[in-house]
């Protein structure tokens, strides 16, 4: 008889029996420190030089102006294959991370400098996490896919929590420009590993195929196939209702509602990833258990419930418990909607589906920038309350739309 636990422990580490996977595992944990500790550092740069939670969101804004290119990312990479366009990115994120590190050690950054370099690296960055995705689907056996993917999100959260506090510590007590040479480090790494993961070579068939064409056969794949059209139009809707919460807006929420510096701001980070990264593990463990539909819709609601929560419990402790409990939402949340997408897509579209999904991020900056104006008017509390109580009714909305495609259990986008 096979105990339960030990099954549970097997299927989270099944994906490091694939070699490639334990080159893109550390590869995508380095890259992903990188991401947060310039979030981190250069939001509080922002908020302290300029004063101005307006600008604040516009820095924000700029991270994810790629996302409308995102789908052509997708597609370079079902043409010219997901590891080559990611080290790529890689390439990228190094140069402008050390162009950086110059810049504040010569004393000539400015607030206006950091935004056209989030604009380049935001043209980016928006497409790493669908280019993961692909890669991780590309390399592994199919009853694998949930865990690797569940296992492959911890990269992501574990940044928000190592990068958060490890961000706010180098700035705090050696400046930008030493904080700065640790971020370049790590994306050269990353760079370094990803050029490890092997991944099946495009068919010549595929690089023979029409660019606009094939974009255009995977948006329309997407129209109309109904769980995909639902996730992302959840996908959308959260990005623009719940994740600026707890991604741009965090630095004002720690200087002007709990009035604490950049280590008070890390633990607020740091807390939303324990919870999110303790989800991401939890799905690694229940693997082929999940019904992905089902699991995306309940705990996006959950998910709502818990930044209510946040938005309105007294003190800096009761806050961090709150968003520990919507991170933790949140993964099982957003990592069965990927692994439904991946799965639904199979190897012809993958990377465009996924590049359509990224074009959902589109929603965070449209919901920042909505939100620096209205918290000067109305506060934080009274937007951010707006903003859950939406995305509550809208949820409720795309379920029932849906309905037929996403809840019954039998339904493909509930397959095991």
């Amino acid at each position: 008889m096979n105990h339960p636990v030990r099954n549970s422990r097997s299927e989270v580490l099944a994906p490091f029996g694939m070699r490639s996977f334990r080159f893109q595992f550390p590869a995508d944990l380095l890259t992903s420190w990188g991401f947060e500790m310039e979030n981190l550092i250069l939001g509080w740069y922002i908020l302290t030089t300029t004063g101005s939670v307006l600008l604040l969101t516009v820095y924000g804004s700029l991270q994810y102006v790629g996302t409308l290119i995102a789908p052509i990312f997708g597609l370079a990479g079902d043409r010219l294959g997901h590891r080559n366009v990611l080290c790529t990115m890689r390439v990228v994120y190094a140069s402008l991370a050390a162009l950086m590190t110059t810049l504040a050690a010569l004393a000539i950054l400015t607030p206006a400098v950091v935004m056209m370099i989030a604009t380049i690296a935001g043209l980016i960055r928006p497409s790493d996490l669908a280019m993961r995705n692909a890669l991780v689907a590309e390399t592994m056996p199919g009853d694998r896919l949930m865990a690797a993917m569940g296992v492959a999100r911890t990269t992501s959260d574990s940044a928000r929590v190592v990068g958060s506090l490890a961000g706010a510590a180098l700035f705090a007590l050696f400046g930008m420009a030493p904080a700065y040479i640790v971020i370049t480090a790590f994306y050269a790494t990353g760079f370094s590993l990803t050029l490890g993961v092997g991944a099946p070579r495009p068919s010549d068939a595929m690089a023979r195929l029409s660019f606009w064409r094939d974009l255009r056969e995977g948006m329309a794949y997407v129209w109309d196939t109904p769980a995909s059209l639902a996730a992302m139009w959840l996908a959308f809707l959260v990005n623009m209702t719940a994740f600026p919460l707890t991604l741009g807006l965090l630095p004002y929420v720690a200087r002007e509602i709990y009035h604490v510096d950049q280590t008070g701001l890390g633990s607020l980070v740091a807390s939303f990833a324990v919870g999110a990264l303790t989800g991401s593990i939890a799905i690694g463990f229940a693997g082929r258990s999940i019904r992905p539909a089902r699991m995306m819709i309940i705990y996006a609601i959950v998910w709502y419930v818990m930044l209510l929560a946040f938005i309105h419990v007294p003190g800096i402790t009761g806050g961090r418990l709150t968003l520990v409990l919507a991170g933790f939402a949140q993964s099982l949340s957003m990592v069965p909607m990927a692994v439904m997408l991946l799965h639904g897509a199979g190897a012809r579209f993958r990377g465009r589906v996924m590049g359509v999904r990224m074009l959902a991020i589109y929603g965070l900056p449209l919901g920042l920038l909505a939100a620096g104006g209205l918290i000067e008017r109305f506060g934080f509390a009274a937007t951010a309350t707006g903003y859950c109580v939406v995305g509550l009714l809208m949820t409720g909305a795309i379920a029932a739309r849906w309905r037929a495609a996403l809840w019954p259990l039998d339904a493909e986008a509930n397959a095991r």
